[in-house]
């Protein structure tokens, strides 16, 4: 697999950054990026601005450029590409032209995950996830969401690690479906992570995240 480069950001909790966000969101940010962040409530429009910032910076220094040089060009299956689209699978444009480098990004407890892998062909995708266990050991998720291989090997665990495997599992198959730009248009339930070829479960010592939140990359060949 190609070297990936990955940054954890911290969850946003100082009371007095609210401000900072939007003034440096009016500054960088696009102004579809700055619209979708407005159709939010105020607090999850904060986050959703904050991670935008963090993965434009993140950007930005690998291809050692100024952050408020890059256009955003997100991809979506259903609505195109370009510089009018703000979600779907992420990219930058400099001076017209699309710039080399594959990104994902994922937020879960407030922590926000970056991926990126520089790359010339256009071919190449990449999709990350994180995720809390908290919110995949309710009662129901294996039936909702896994396969039966998979709820076969998740009902063979002391009951106890039972969320944590689910969280591995859910974290590789959202980075698969973001890889793959089908998100949860496919049905997850149908989609076998076990021994996927191309995904790849992140420990806490390469992403900095807190050790009980599950992480997975997937690259496209």
């Amino acid at each position: 697999m190609a070297r990936i480069e990955l940054r954890a950001v911290p969850p946003f909790l100082l009371s007095g950054d609210s401000n900072a966000v939007r003034r440096d969101a009016c500054r960088l940010l696009d102004s579809a990026e700055r619209q979708r962040g407005r159709a939010m409530e105020p607090a999850a429009e904060v986050r959703f601005l904050a991670s935008r910032l963090a993965q434009r910076r993140f950007a930005a220094g690998l291809l050692s450029l100024p952050p408020s040089s890059l256009a955003s060009w997100y991809s979506c299956p259903q609505c195109g590409s370009g510089e009018g689209v703000s979600h779907g699978r992420p990219g930058y444009s400099y001076r017209g032209r699309l710039l080399p480098l594959a990104l994902s990004l994922s937020r879960a407890s407030g922590w926000t995950l970056l991926a990126a892998v520089p790359s010339d062909a256009p071919e190449t995708r990449l999709g990350v996830d994180i995720e809390d266990p908290a919110r995949t050991g309710f009662a129901g998720f294996a039936d909702l969401a896994l396969t039966r291989a998979e709820q076969r090997t998740i009902g063979k665990l002391a009951a106890g690690a039972r969320a944590d495997a689910q969280a591995r599992l859910w974290a590789r198959k959202e980075a698969w479906l973001k890889m793959t730009g089908d998100g949860l248009r496919a049905d997850p339930s149908s989609l076998d992570v076990l021994d996927r070829p191309g995904i790849l479960d992140l420990a806490r010592a390469e992403t900095g995240l807190p050790p009980h939140l599950a992480a997975a990359v997937a690259l496209s060949p």
